[in-house]
């Protein structure tokens, strides 16, 4: 089923193990491509992971750089004419010390990875987004989010952020027939999880193409009636 021929789907992150199964769903949906990532060789490498056919573009960009954000949204509005989707797929996890011996570094790196990354994207992407049209924006928080957690401040912090955000942009944009909601993954099933977990039960996780599947859904015309949502995707754990 091709149900995103012709809209055009940005996704940040796009590098990463999560942004490269977004993007393959999308493709195989038949969405047009913008792949956003710092890292230029992950971009080119998630370029050649896609089906054959795809229309794609990418995009080298520091998303915490307001300026090469903006530049890079009208970069994807001259290379595609408009965005319809926005997949704010970017992000990162670290564990930290107690709250009272966190550093203002430990601090801002994950509020800018998790919510300054979403803010700065959403801000530049949404005049691009067509009004009336089936505009999306799917944001990734965290089952984290829903409740504090030990050494795990900030990031919980950041990610219960980026839910009232999707709360925010989707009652600011809903007369504009623009759906924004997020998704709040348990822990996903990537290399990087097992080699840090080796002894977990690694099948109570989250498969990527599992949480692509409810970012797709959210981003389908099925969810149109769906905006200002947290969708649980806890795996089984």
């Amino acid at each position: 089923m091709q149900e995103f021929t012709g809209k055009t789907v940005a996704v940040t992150g796009a590098a990463g193990n999560l942004g490269r199964a977004v993007a393959r769903a999308f493709a195989h949906r038949g969405a047009r491509l913008a792949l956003i990532d710092l890292n230029l060789d992950g971009l080119h490498a998630a370029q050649k992971a896609l089906p054959e056919g795809c229309e794609s573009a990418a995009f080298a960009t520091d998303l915490l750089d307001p300026t090469a954000v903006a530049d890079t949204i009208a970069g994807v509005k001259d290379r595609f004419g408009a965005i319809h989707v926005l997949a704010n797929i970017a992000g990162g996890f670290a564990m930290g010390p107690a709250i009272h011996e966190t550093t203002d570094e430990q601090w801002d790196s994950l509020m800018d990875l998790n919510l300054r990354t979403v803010f700065n994207c959403c801000r530049a992407a949404i005049p691009e987004i067509p009004n009336g049209k089936g505009g999306r924006i799917v944001n990734i928080s965290a089952r984290a989010a829903t409740r504090g957690a030990g050494h795990m401040g900030p990031y919980c912090a950041s990610k219960a952020a980026v839910i009232t955000l999707t709360e925010s942009l989707a009652e600011e944009l809903k007369h504009r027939g623009i759906n924004v909601n997020c998704v709040l993954p348990g822990t996903l099933d990537t290399p990087e999880n097992r080699s840090a977990m080796p002894d977990a039960d690694h099948d109570t996780w989250v498969p990527l193409d599992a949480l692509a599947d409810v970012i797709l859904f959210l981003a389908s015309d099925a969810a149109r009636c769906v905006t200002g949502a947290a969708v649980p995707v806890y795996g089984r754990s």
